[in-house]
């Protein structure tokens, strides 16, 4: 797996477990129906370590910027905030986030390839959330 491979415009094709995720990490129910209903479009663009990544949908766009492996500050598309570290481990890109706040909750978000989709496994708790997405 290298970087490269994820650069592009990938579109949500399918999703399970979403909105029992977003209620283990405190999202109300308005803002979950909200996210569970977009179909995002990410971008992402690579430059060495350095990535950027758009994600693009009629609920909210955002935007986020790290470099591989330096522990960055990370605000969520509904105001959480995080300390949060991005690396490659075993082919996988690995996003940690750490709450900050005690009432919040930290999560693993992990991305990687099946074929020709971009597979997105959320987990906080024991709660995992399986999203993927296909090149456009």
């Amino acid at each position: 797996m290298t970087a490269e491979q994820f650069v592009g415009r990938w579109k949500l094709i399918e999703s399970e477990n979403f909105e029992d995720y977003l209620k283990e990490v405190g999202i109300g129910l308005i803002l979950r129906k909200a996210a569970c209903a977009a179909k995002p479009t990410l971008e992402i663009k690579v430059n060495g370590n350095r990535w950027h990544v758009n994600q693009l949908s009629t609920f909210k766009n955002t935007t986020l910027e790290f470099t591989l492996g330096e522990e960055f500050d990370e605000t969520t598309p509904d105001g959480r905030q995080f300390k949060s570290t991005i690396t490659i481990q075993d082919g996988k890109v690995v996003h940690v986030q750490k709450k900050i706040k005690e009432s919040d909750h930290d999560s693993v978000i992990t991305r990687w390839f099946e074929g020709e989709k971009l597979i997105t496994t959320l987990q906080s708790g024991s709660v995992i959330s399986r999203r993927a997405y296909i090149r456009e």
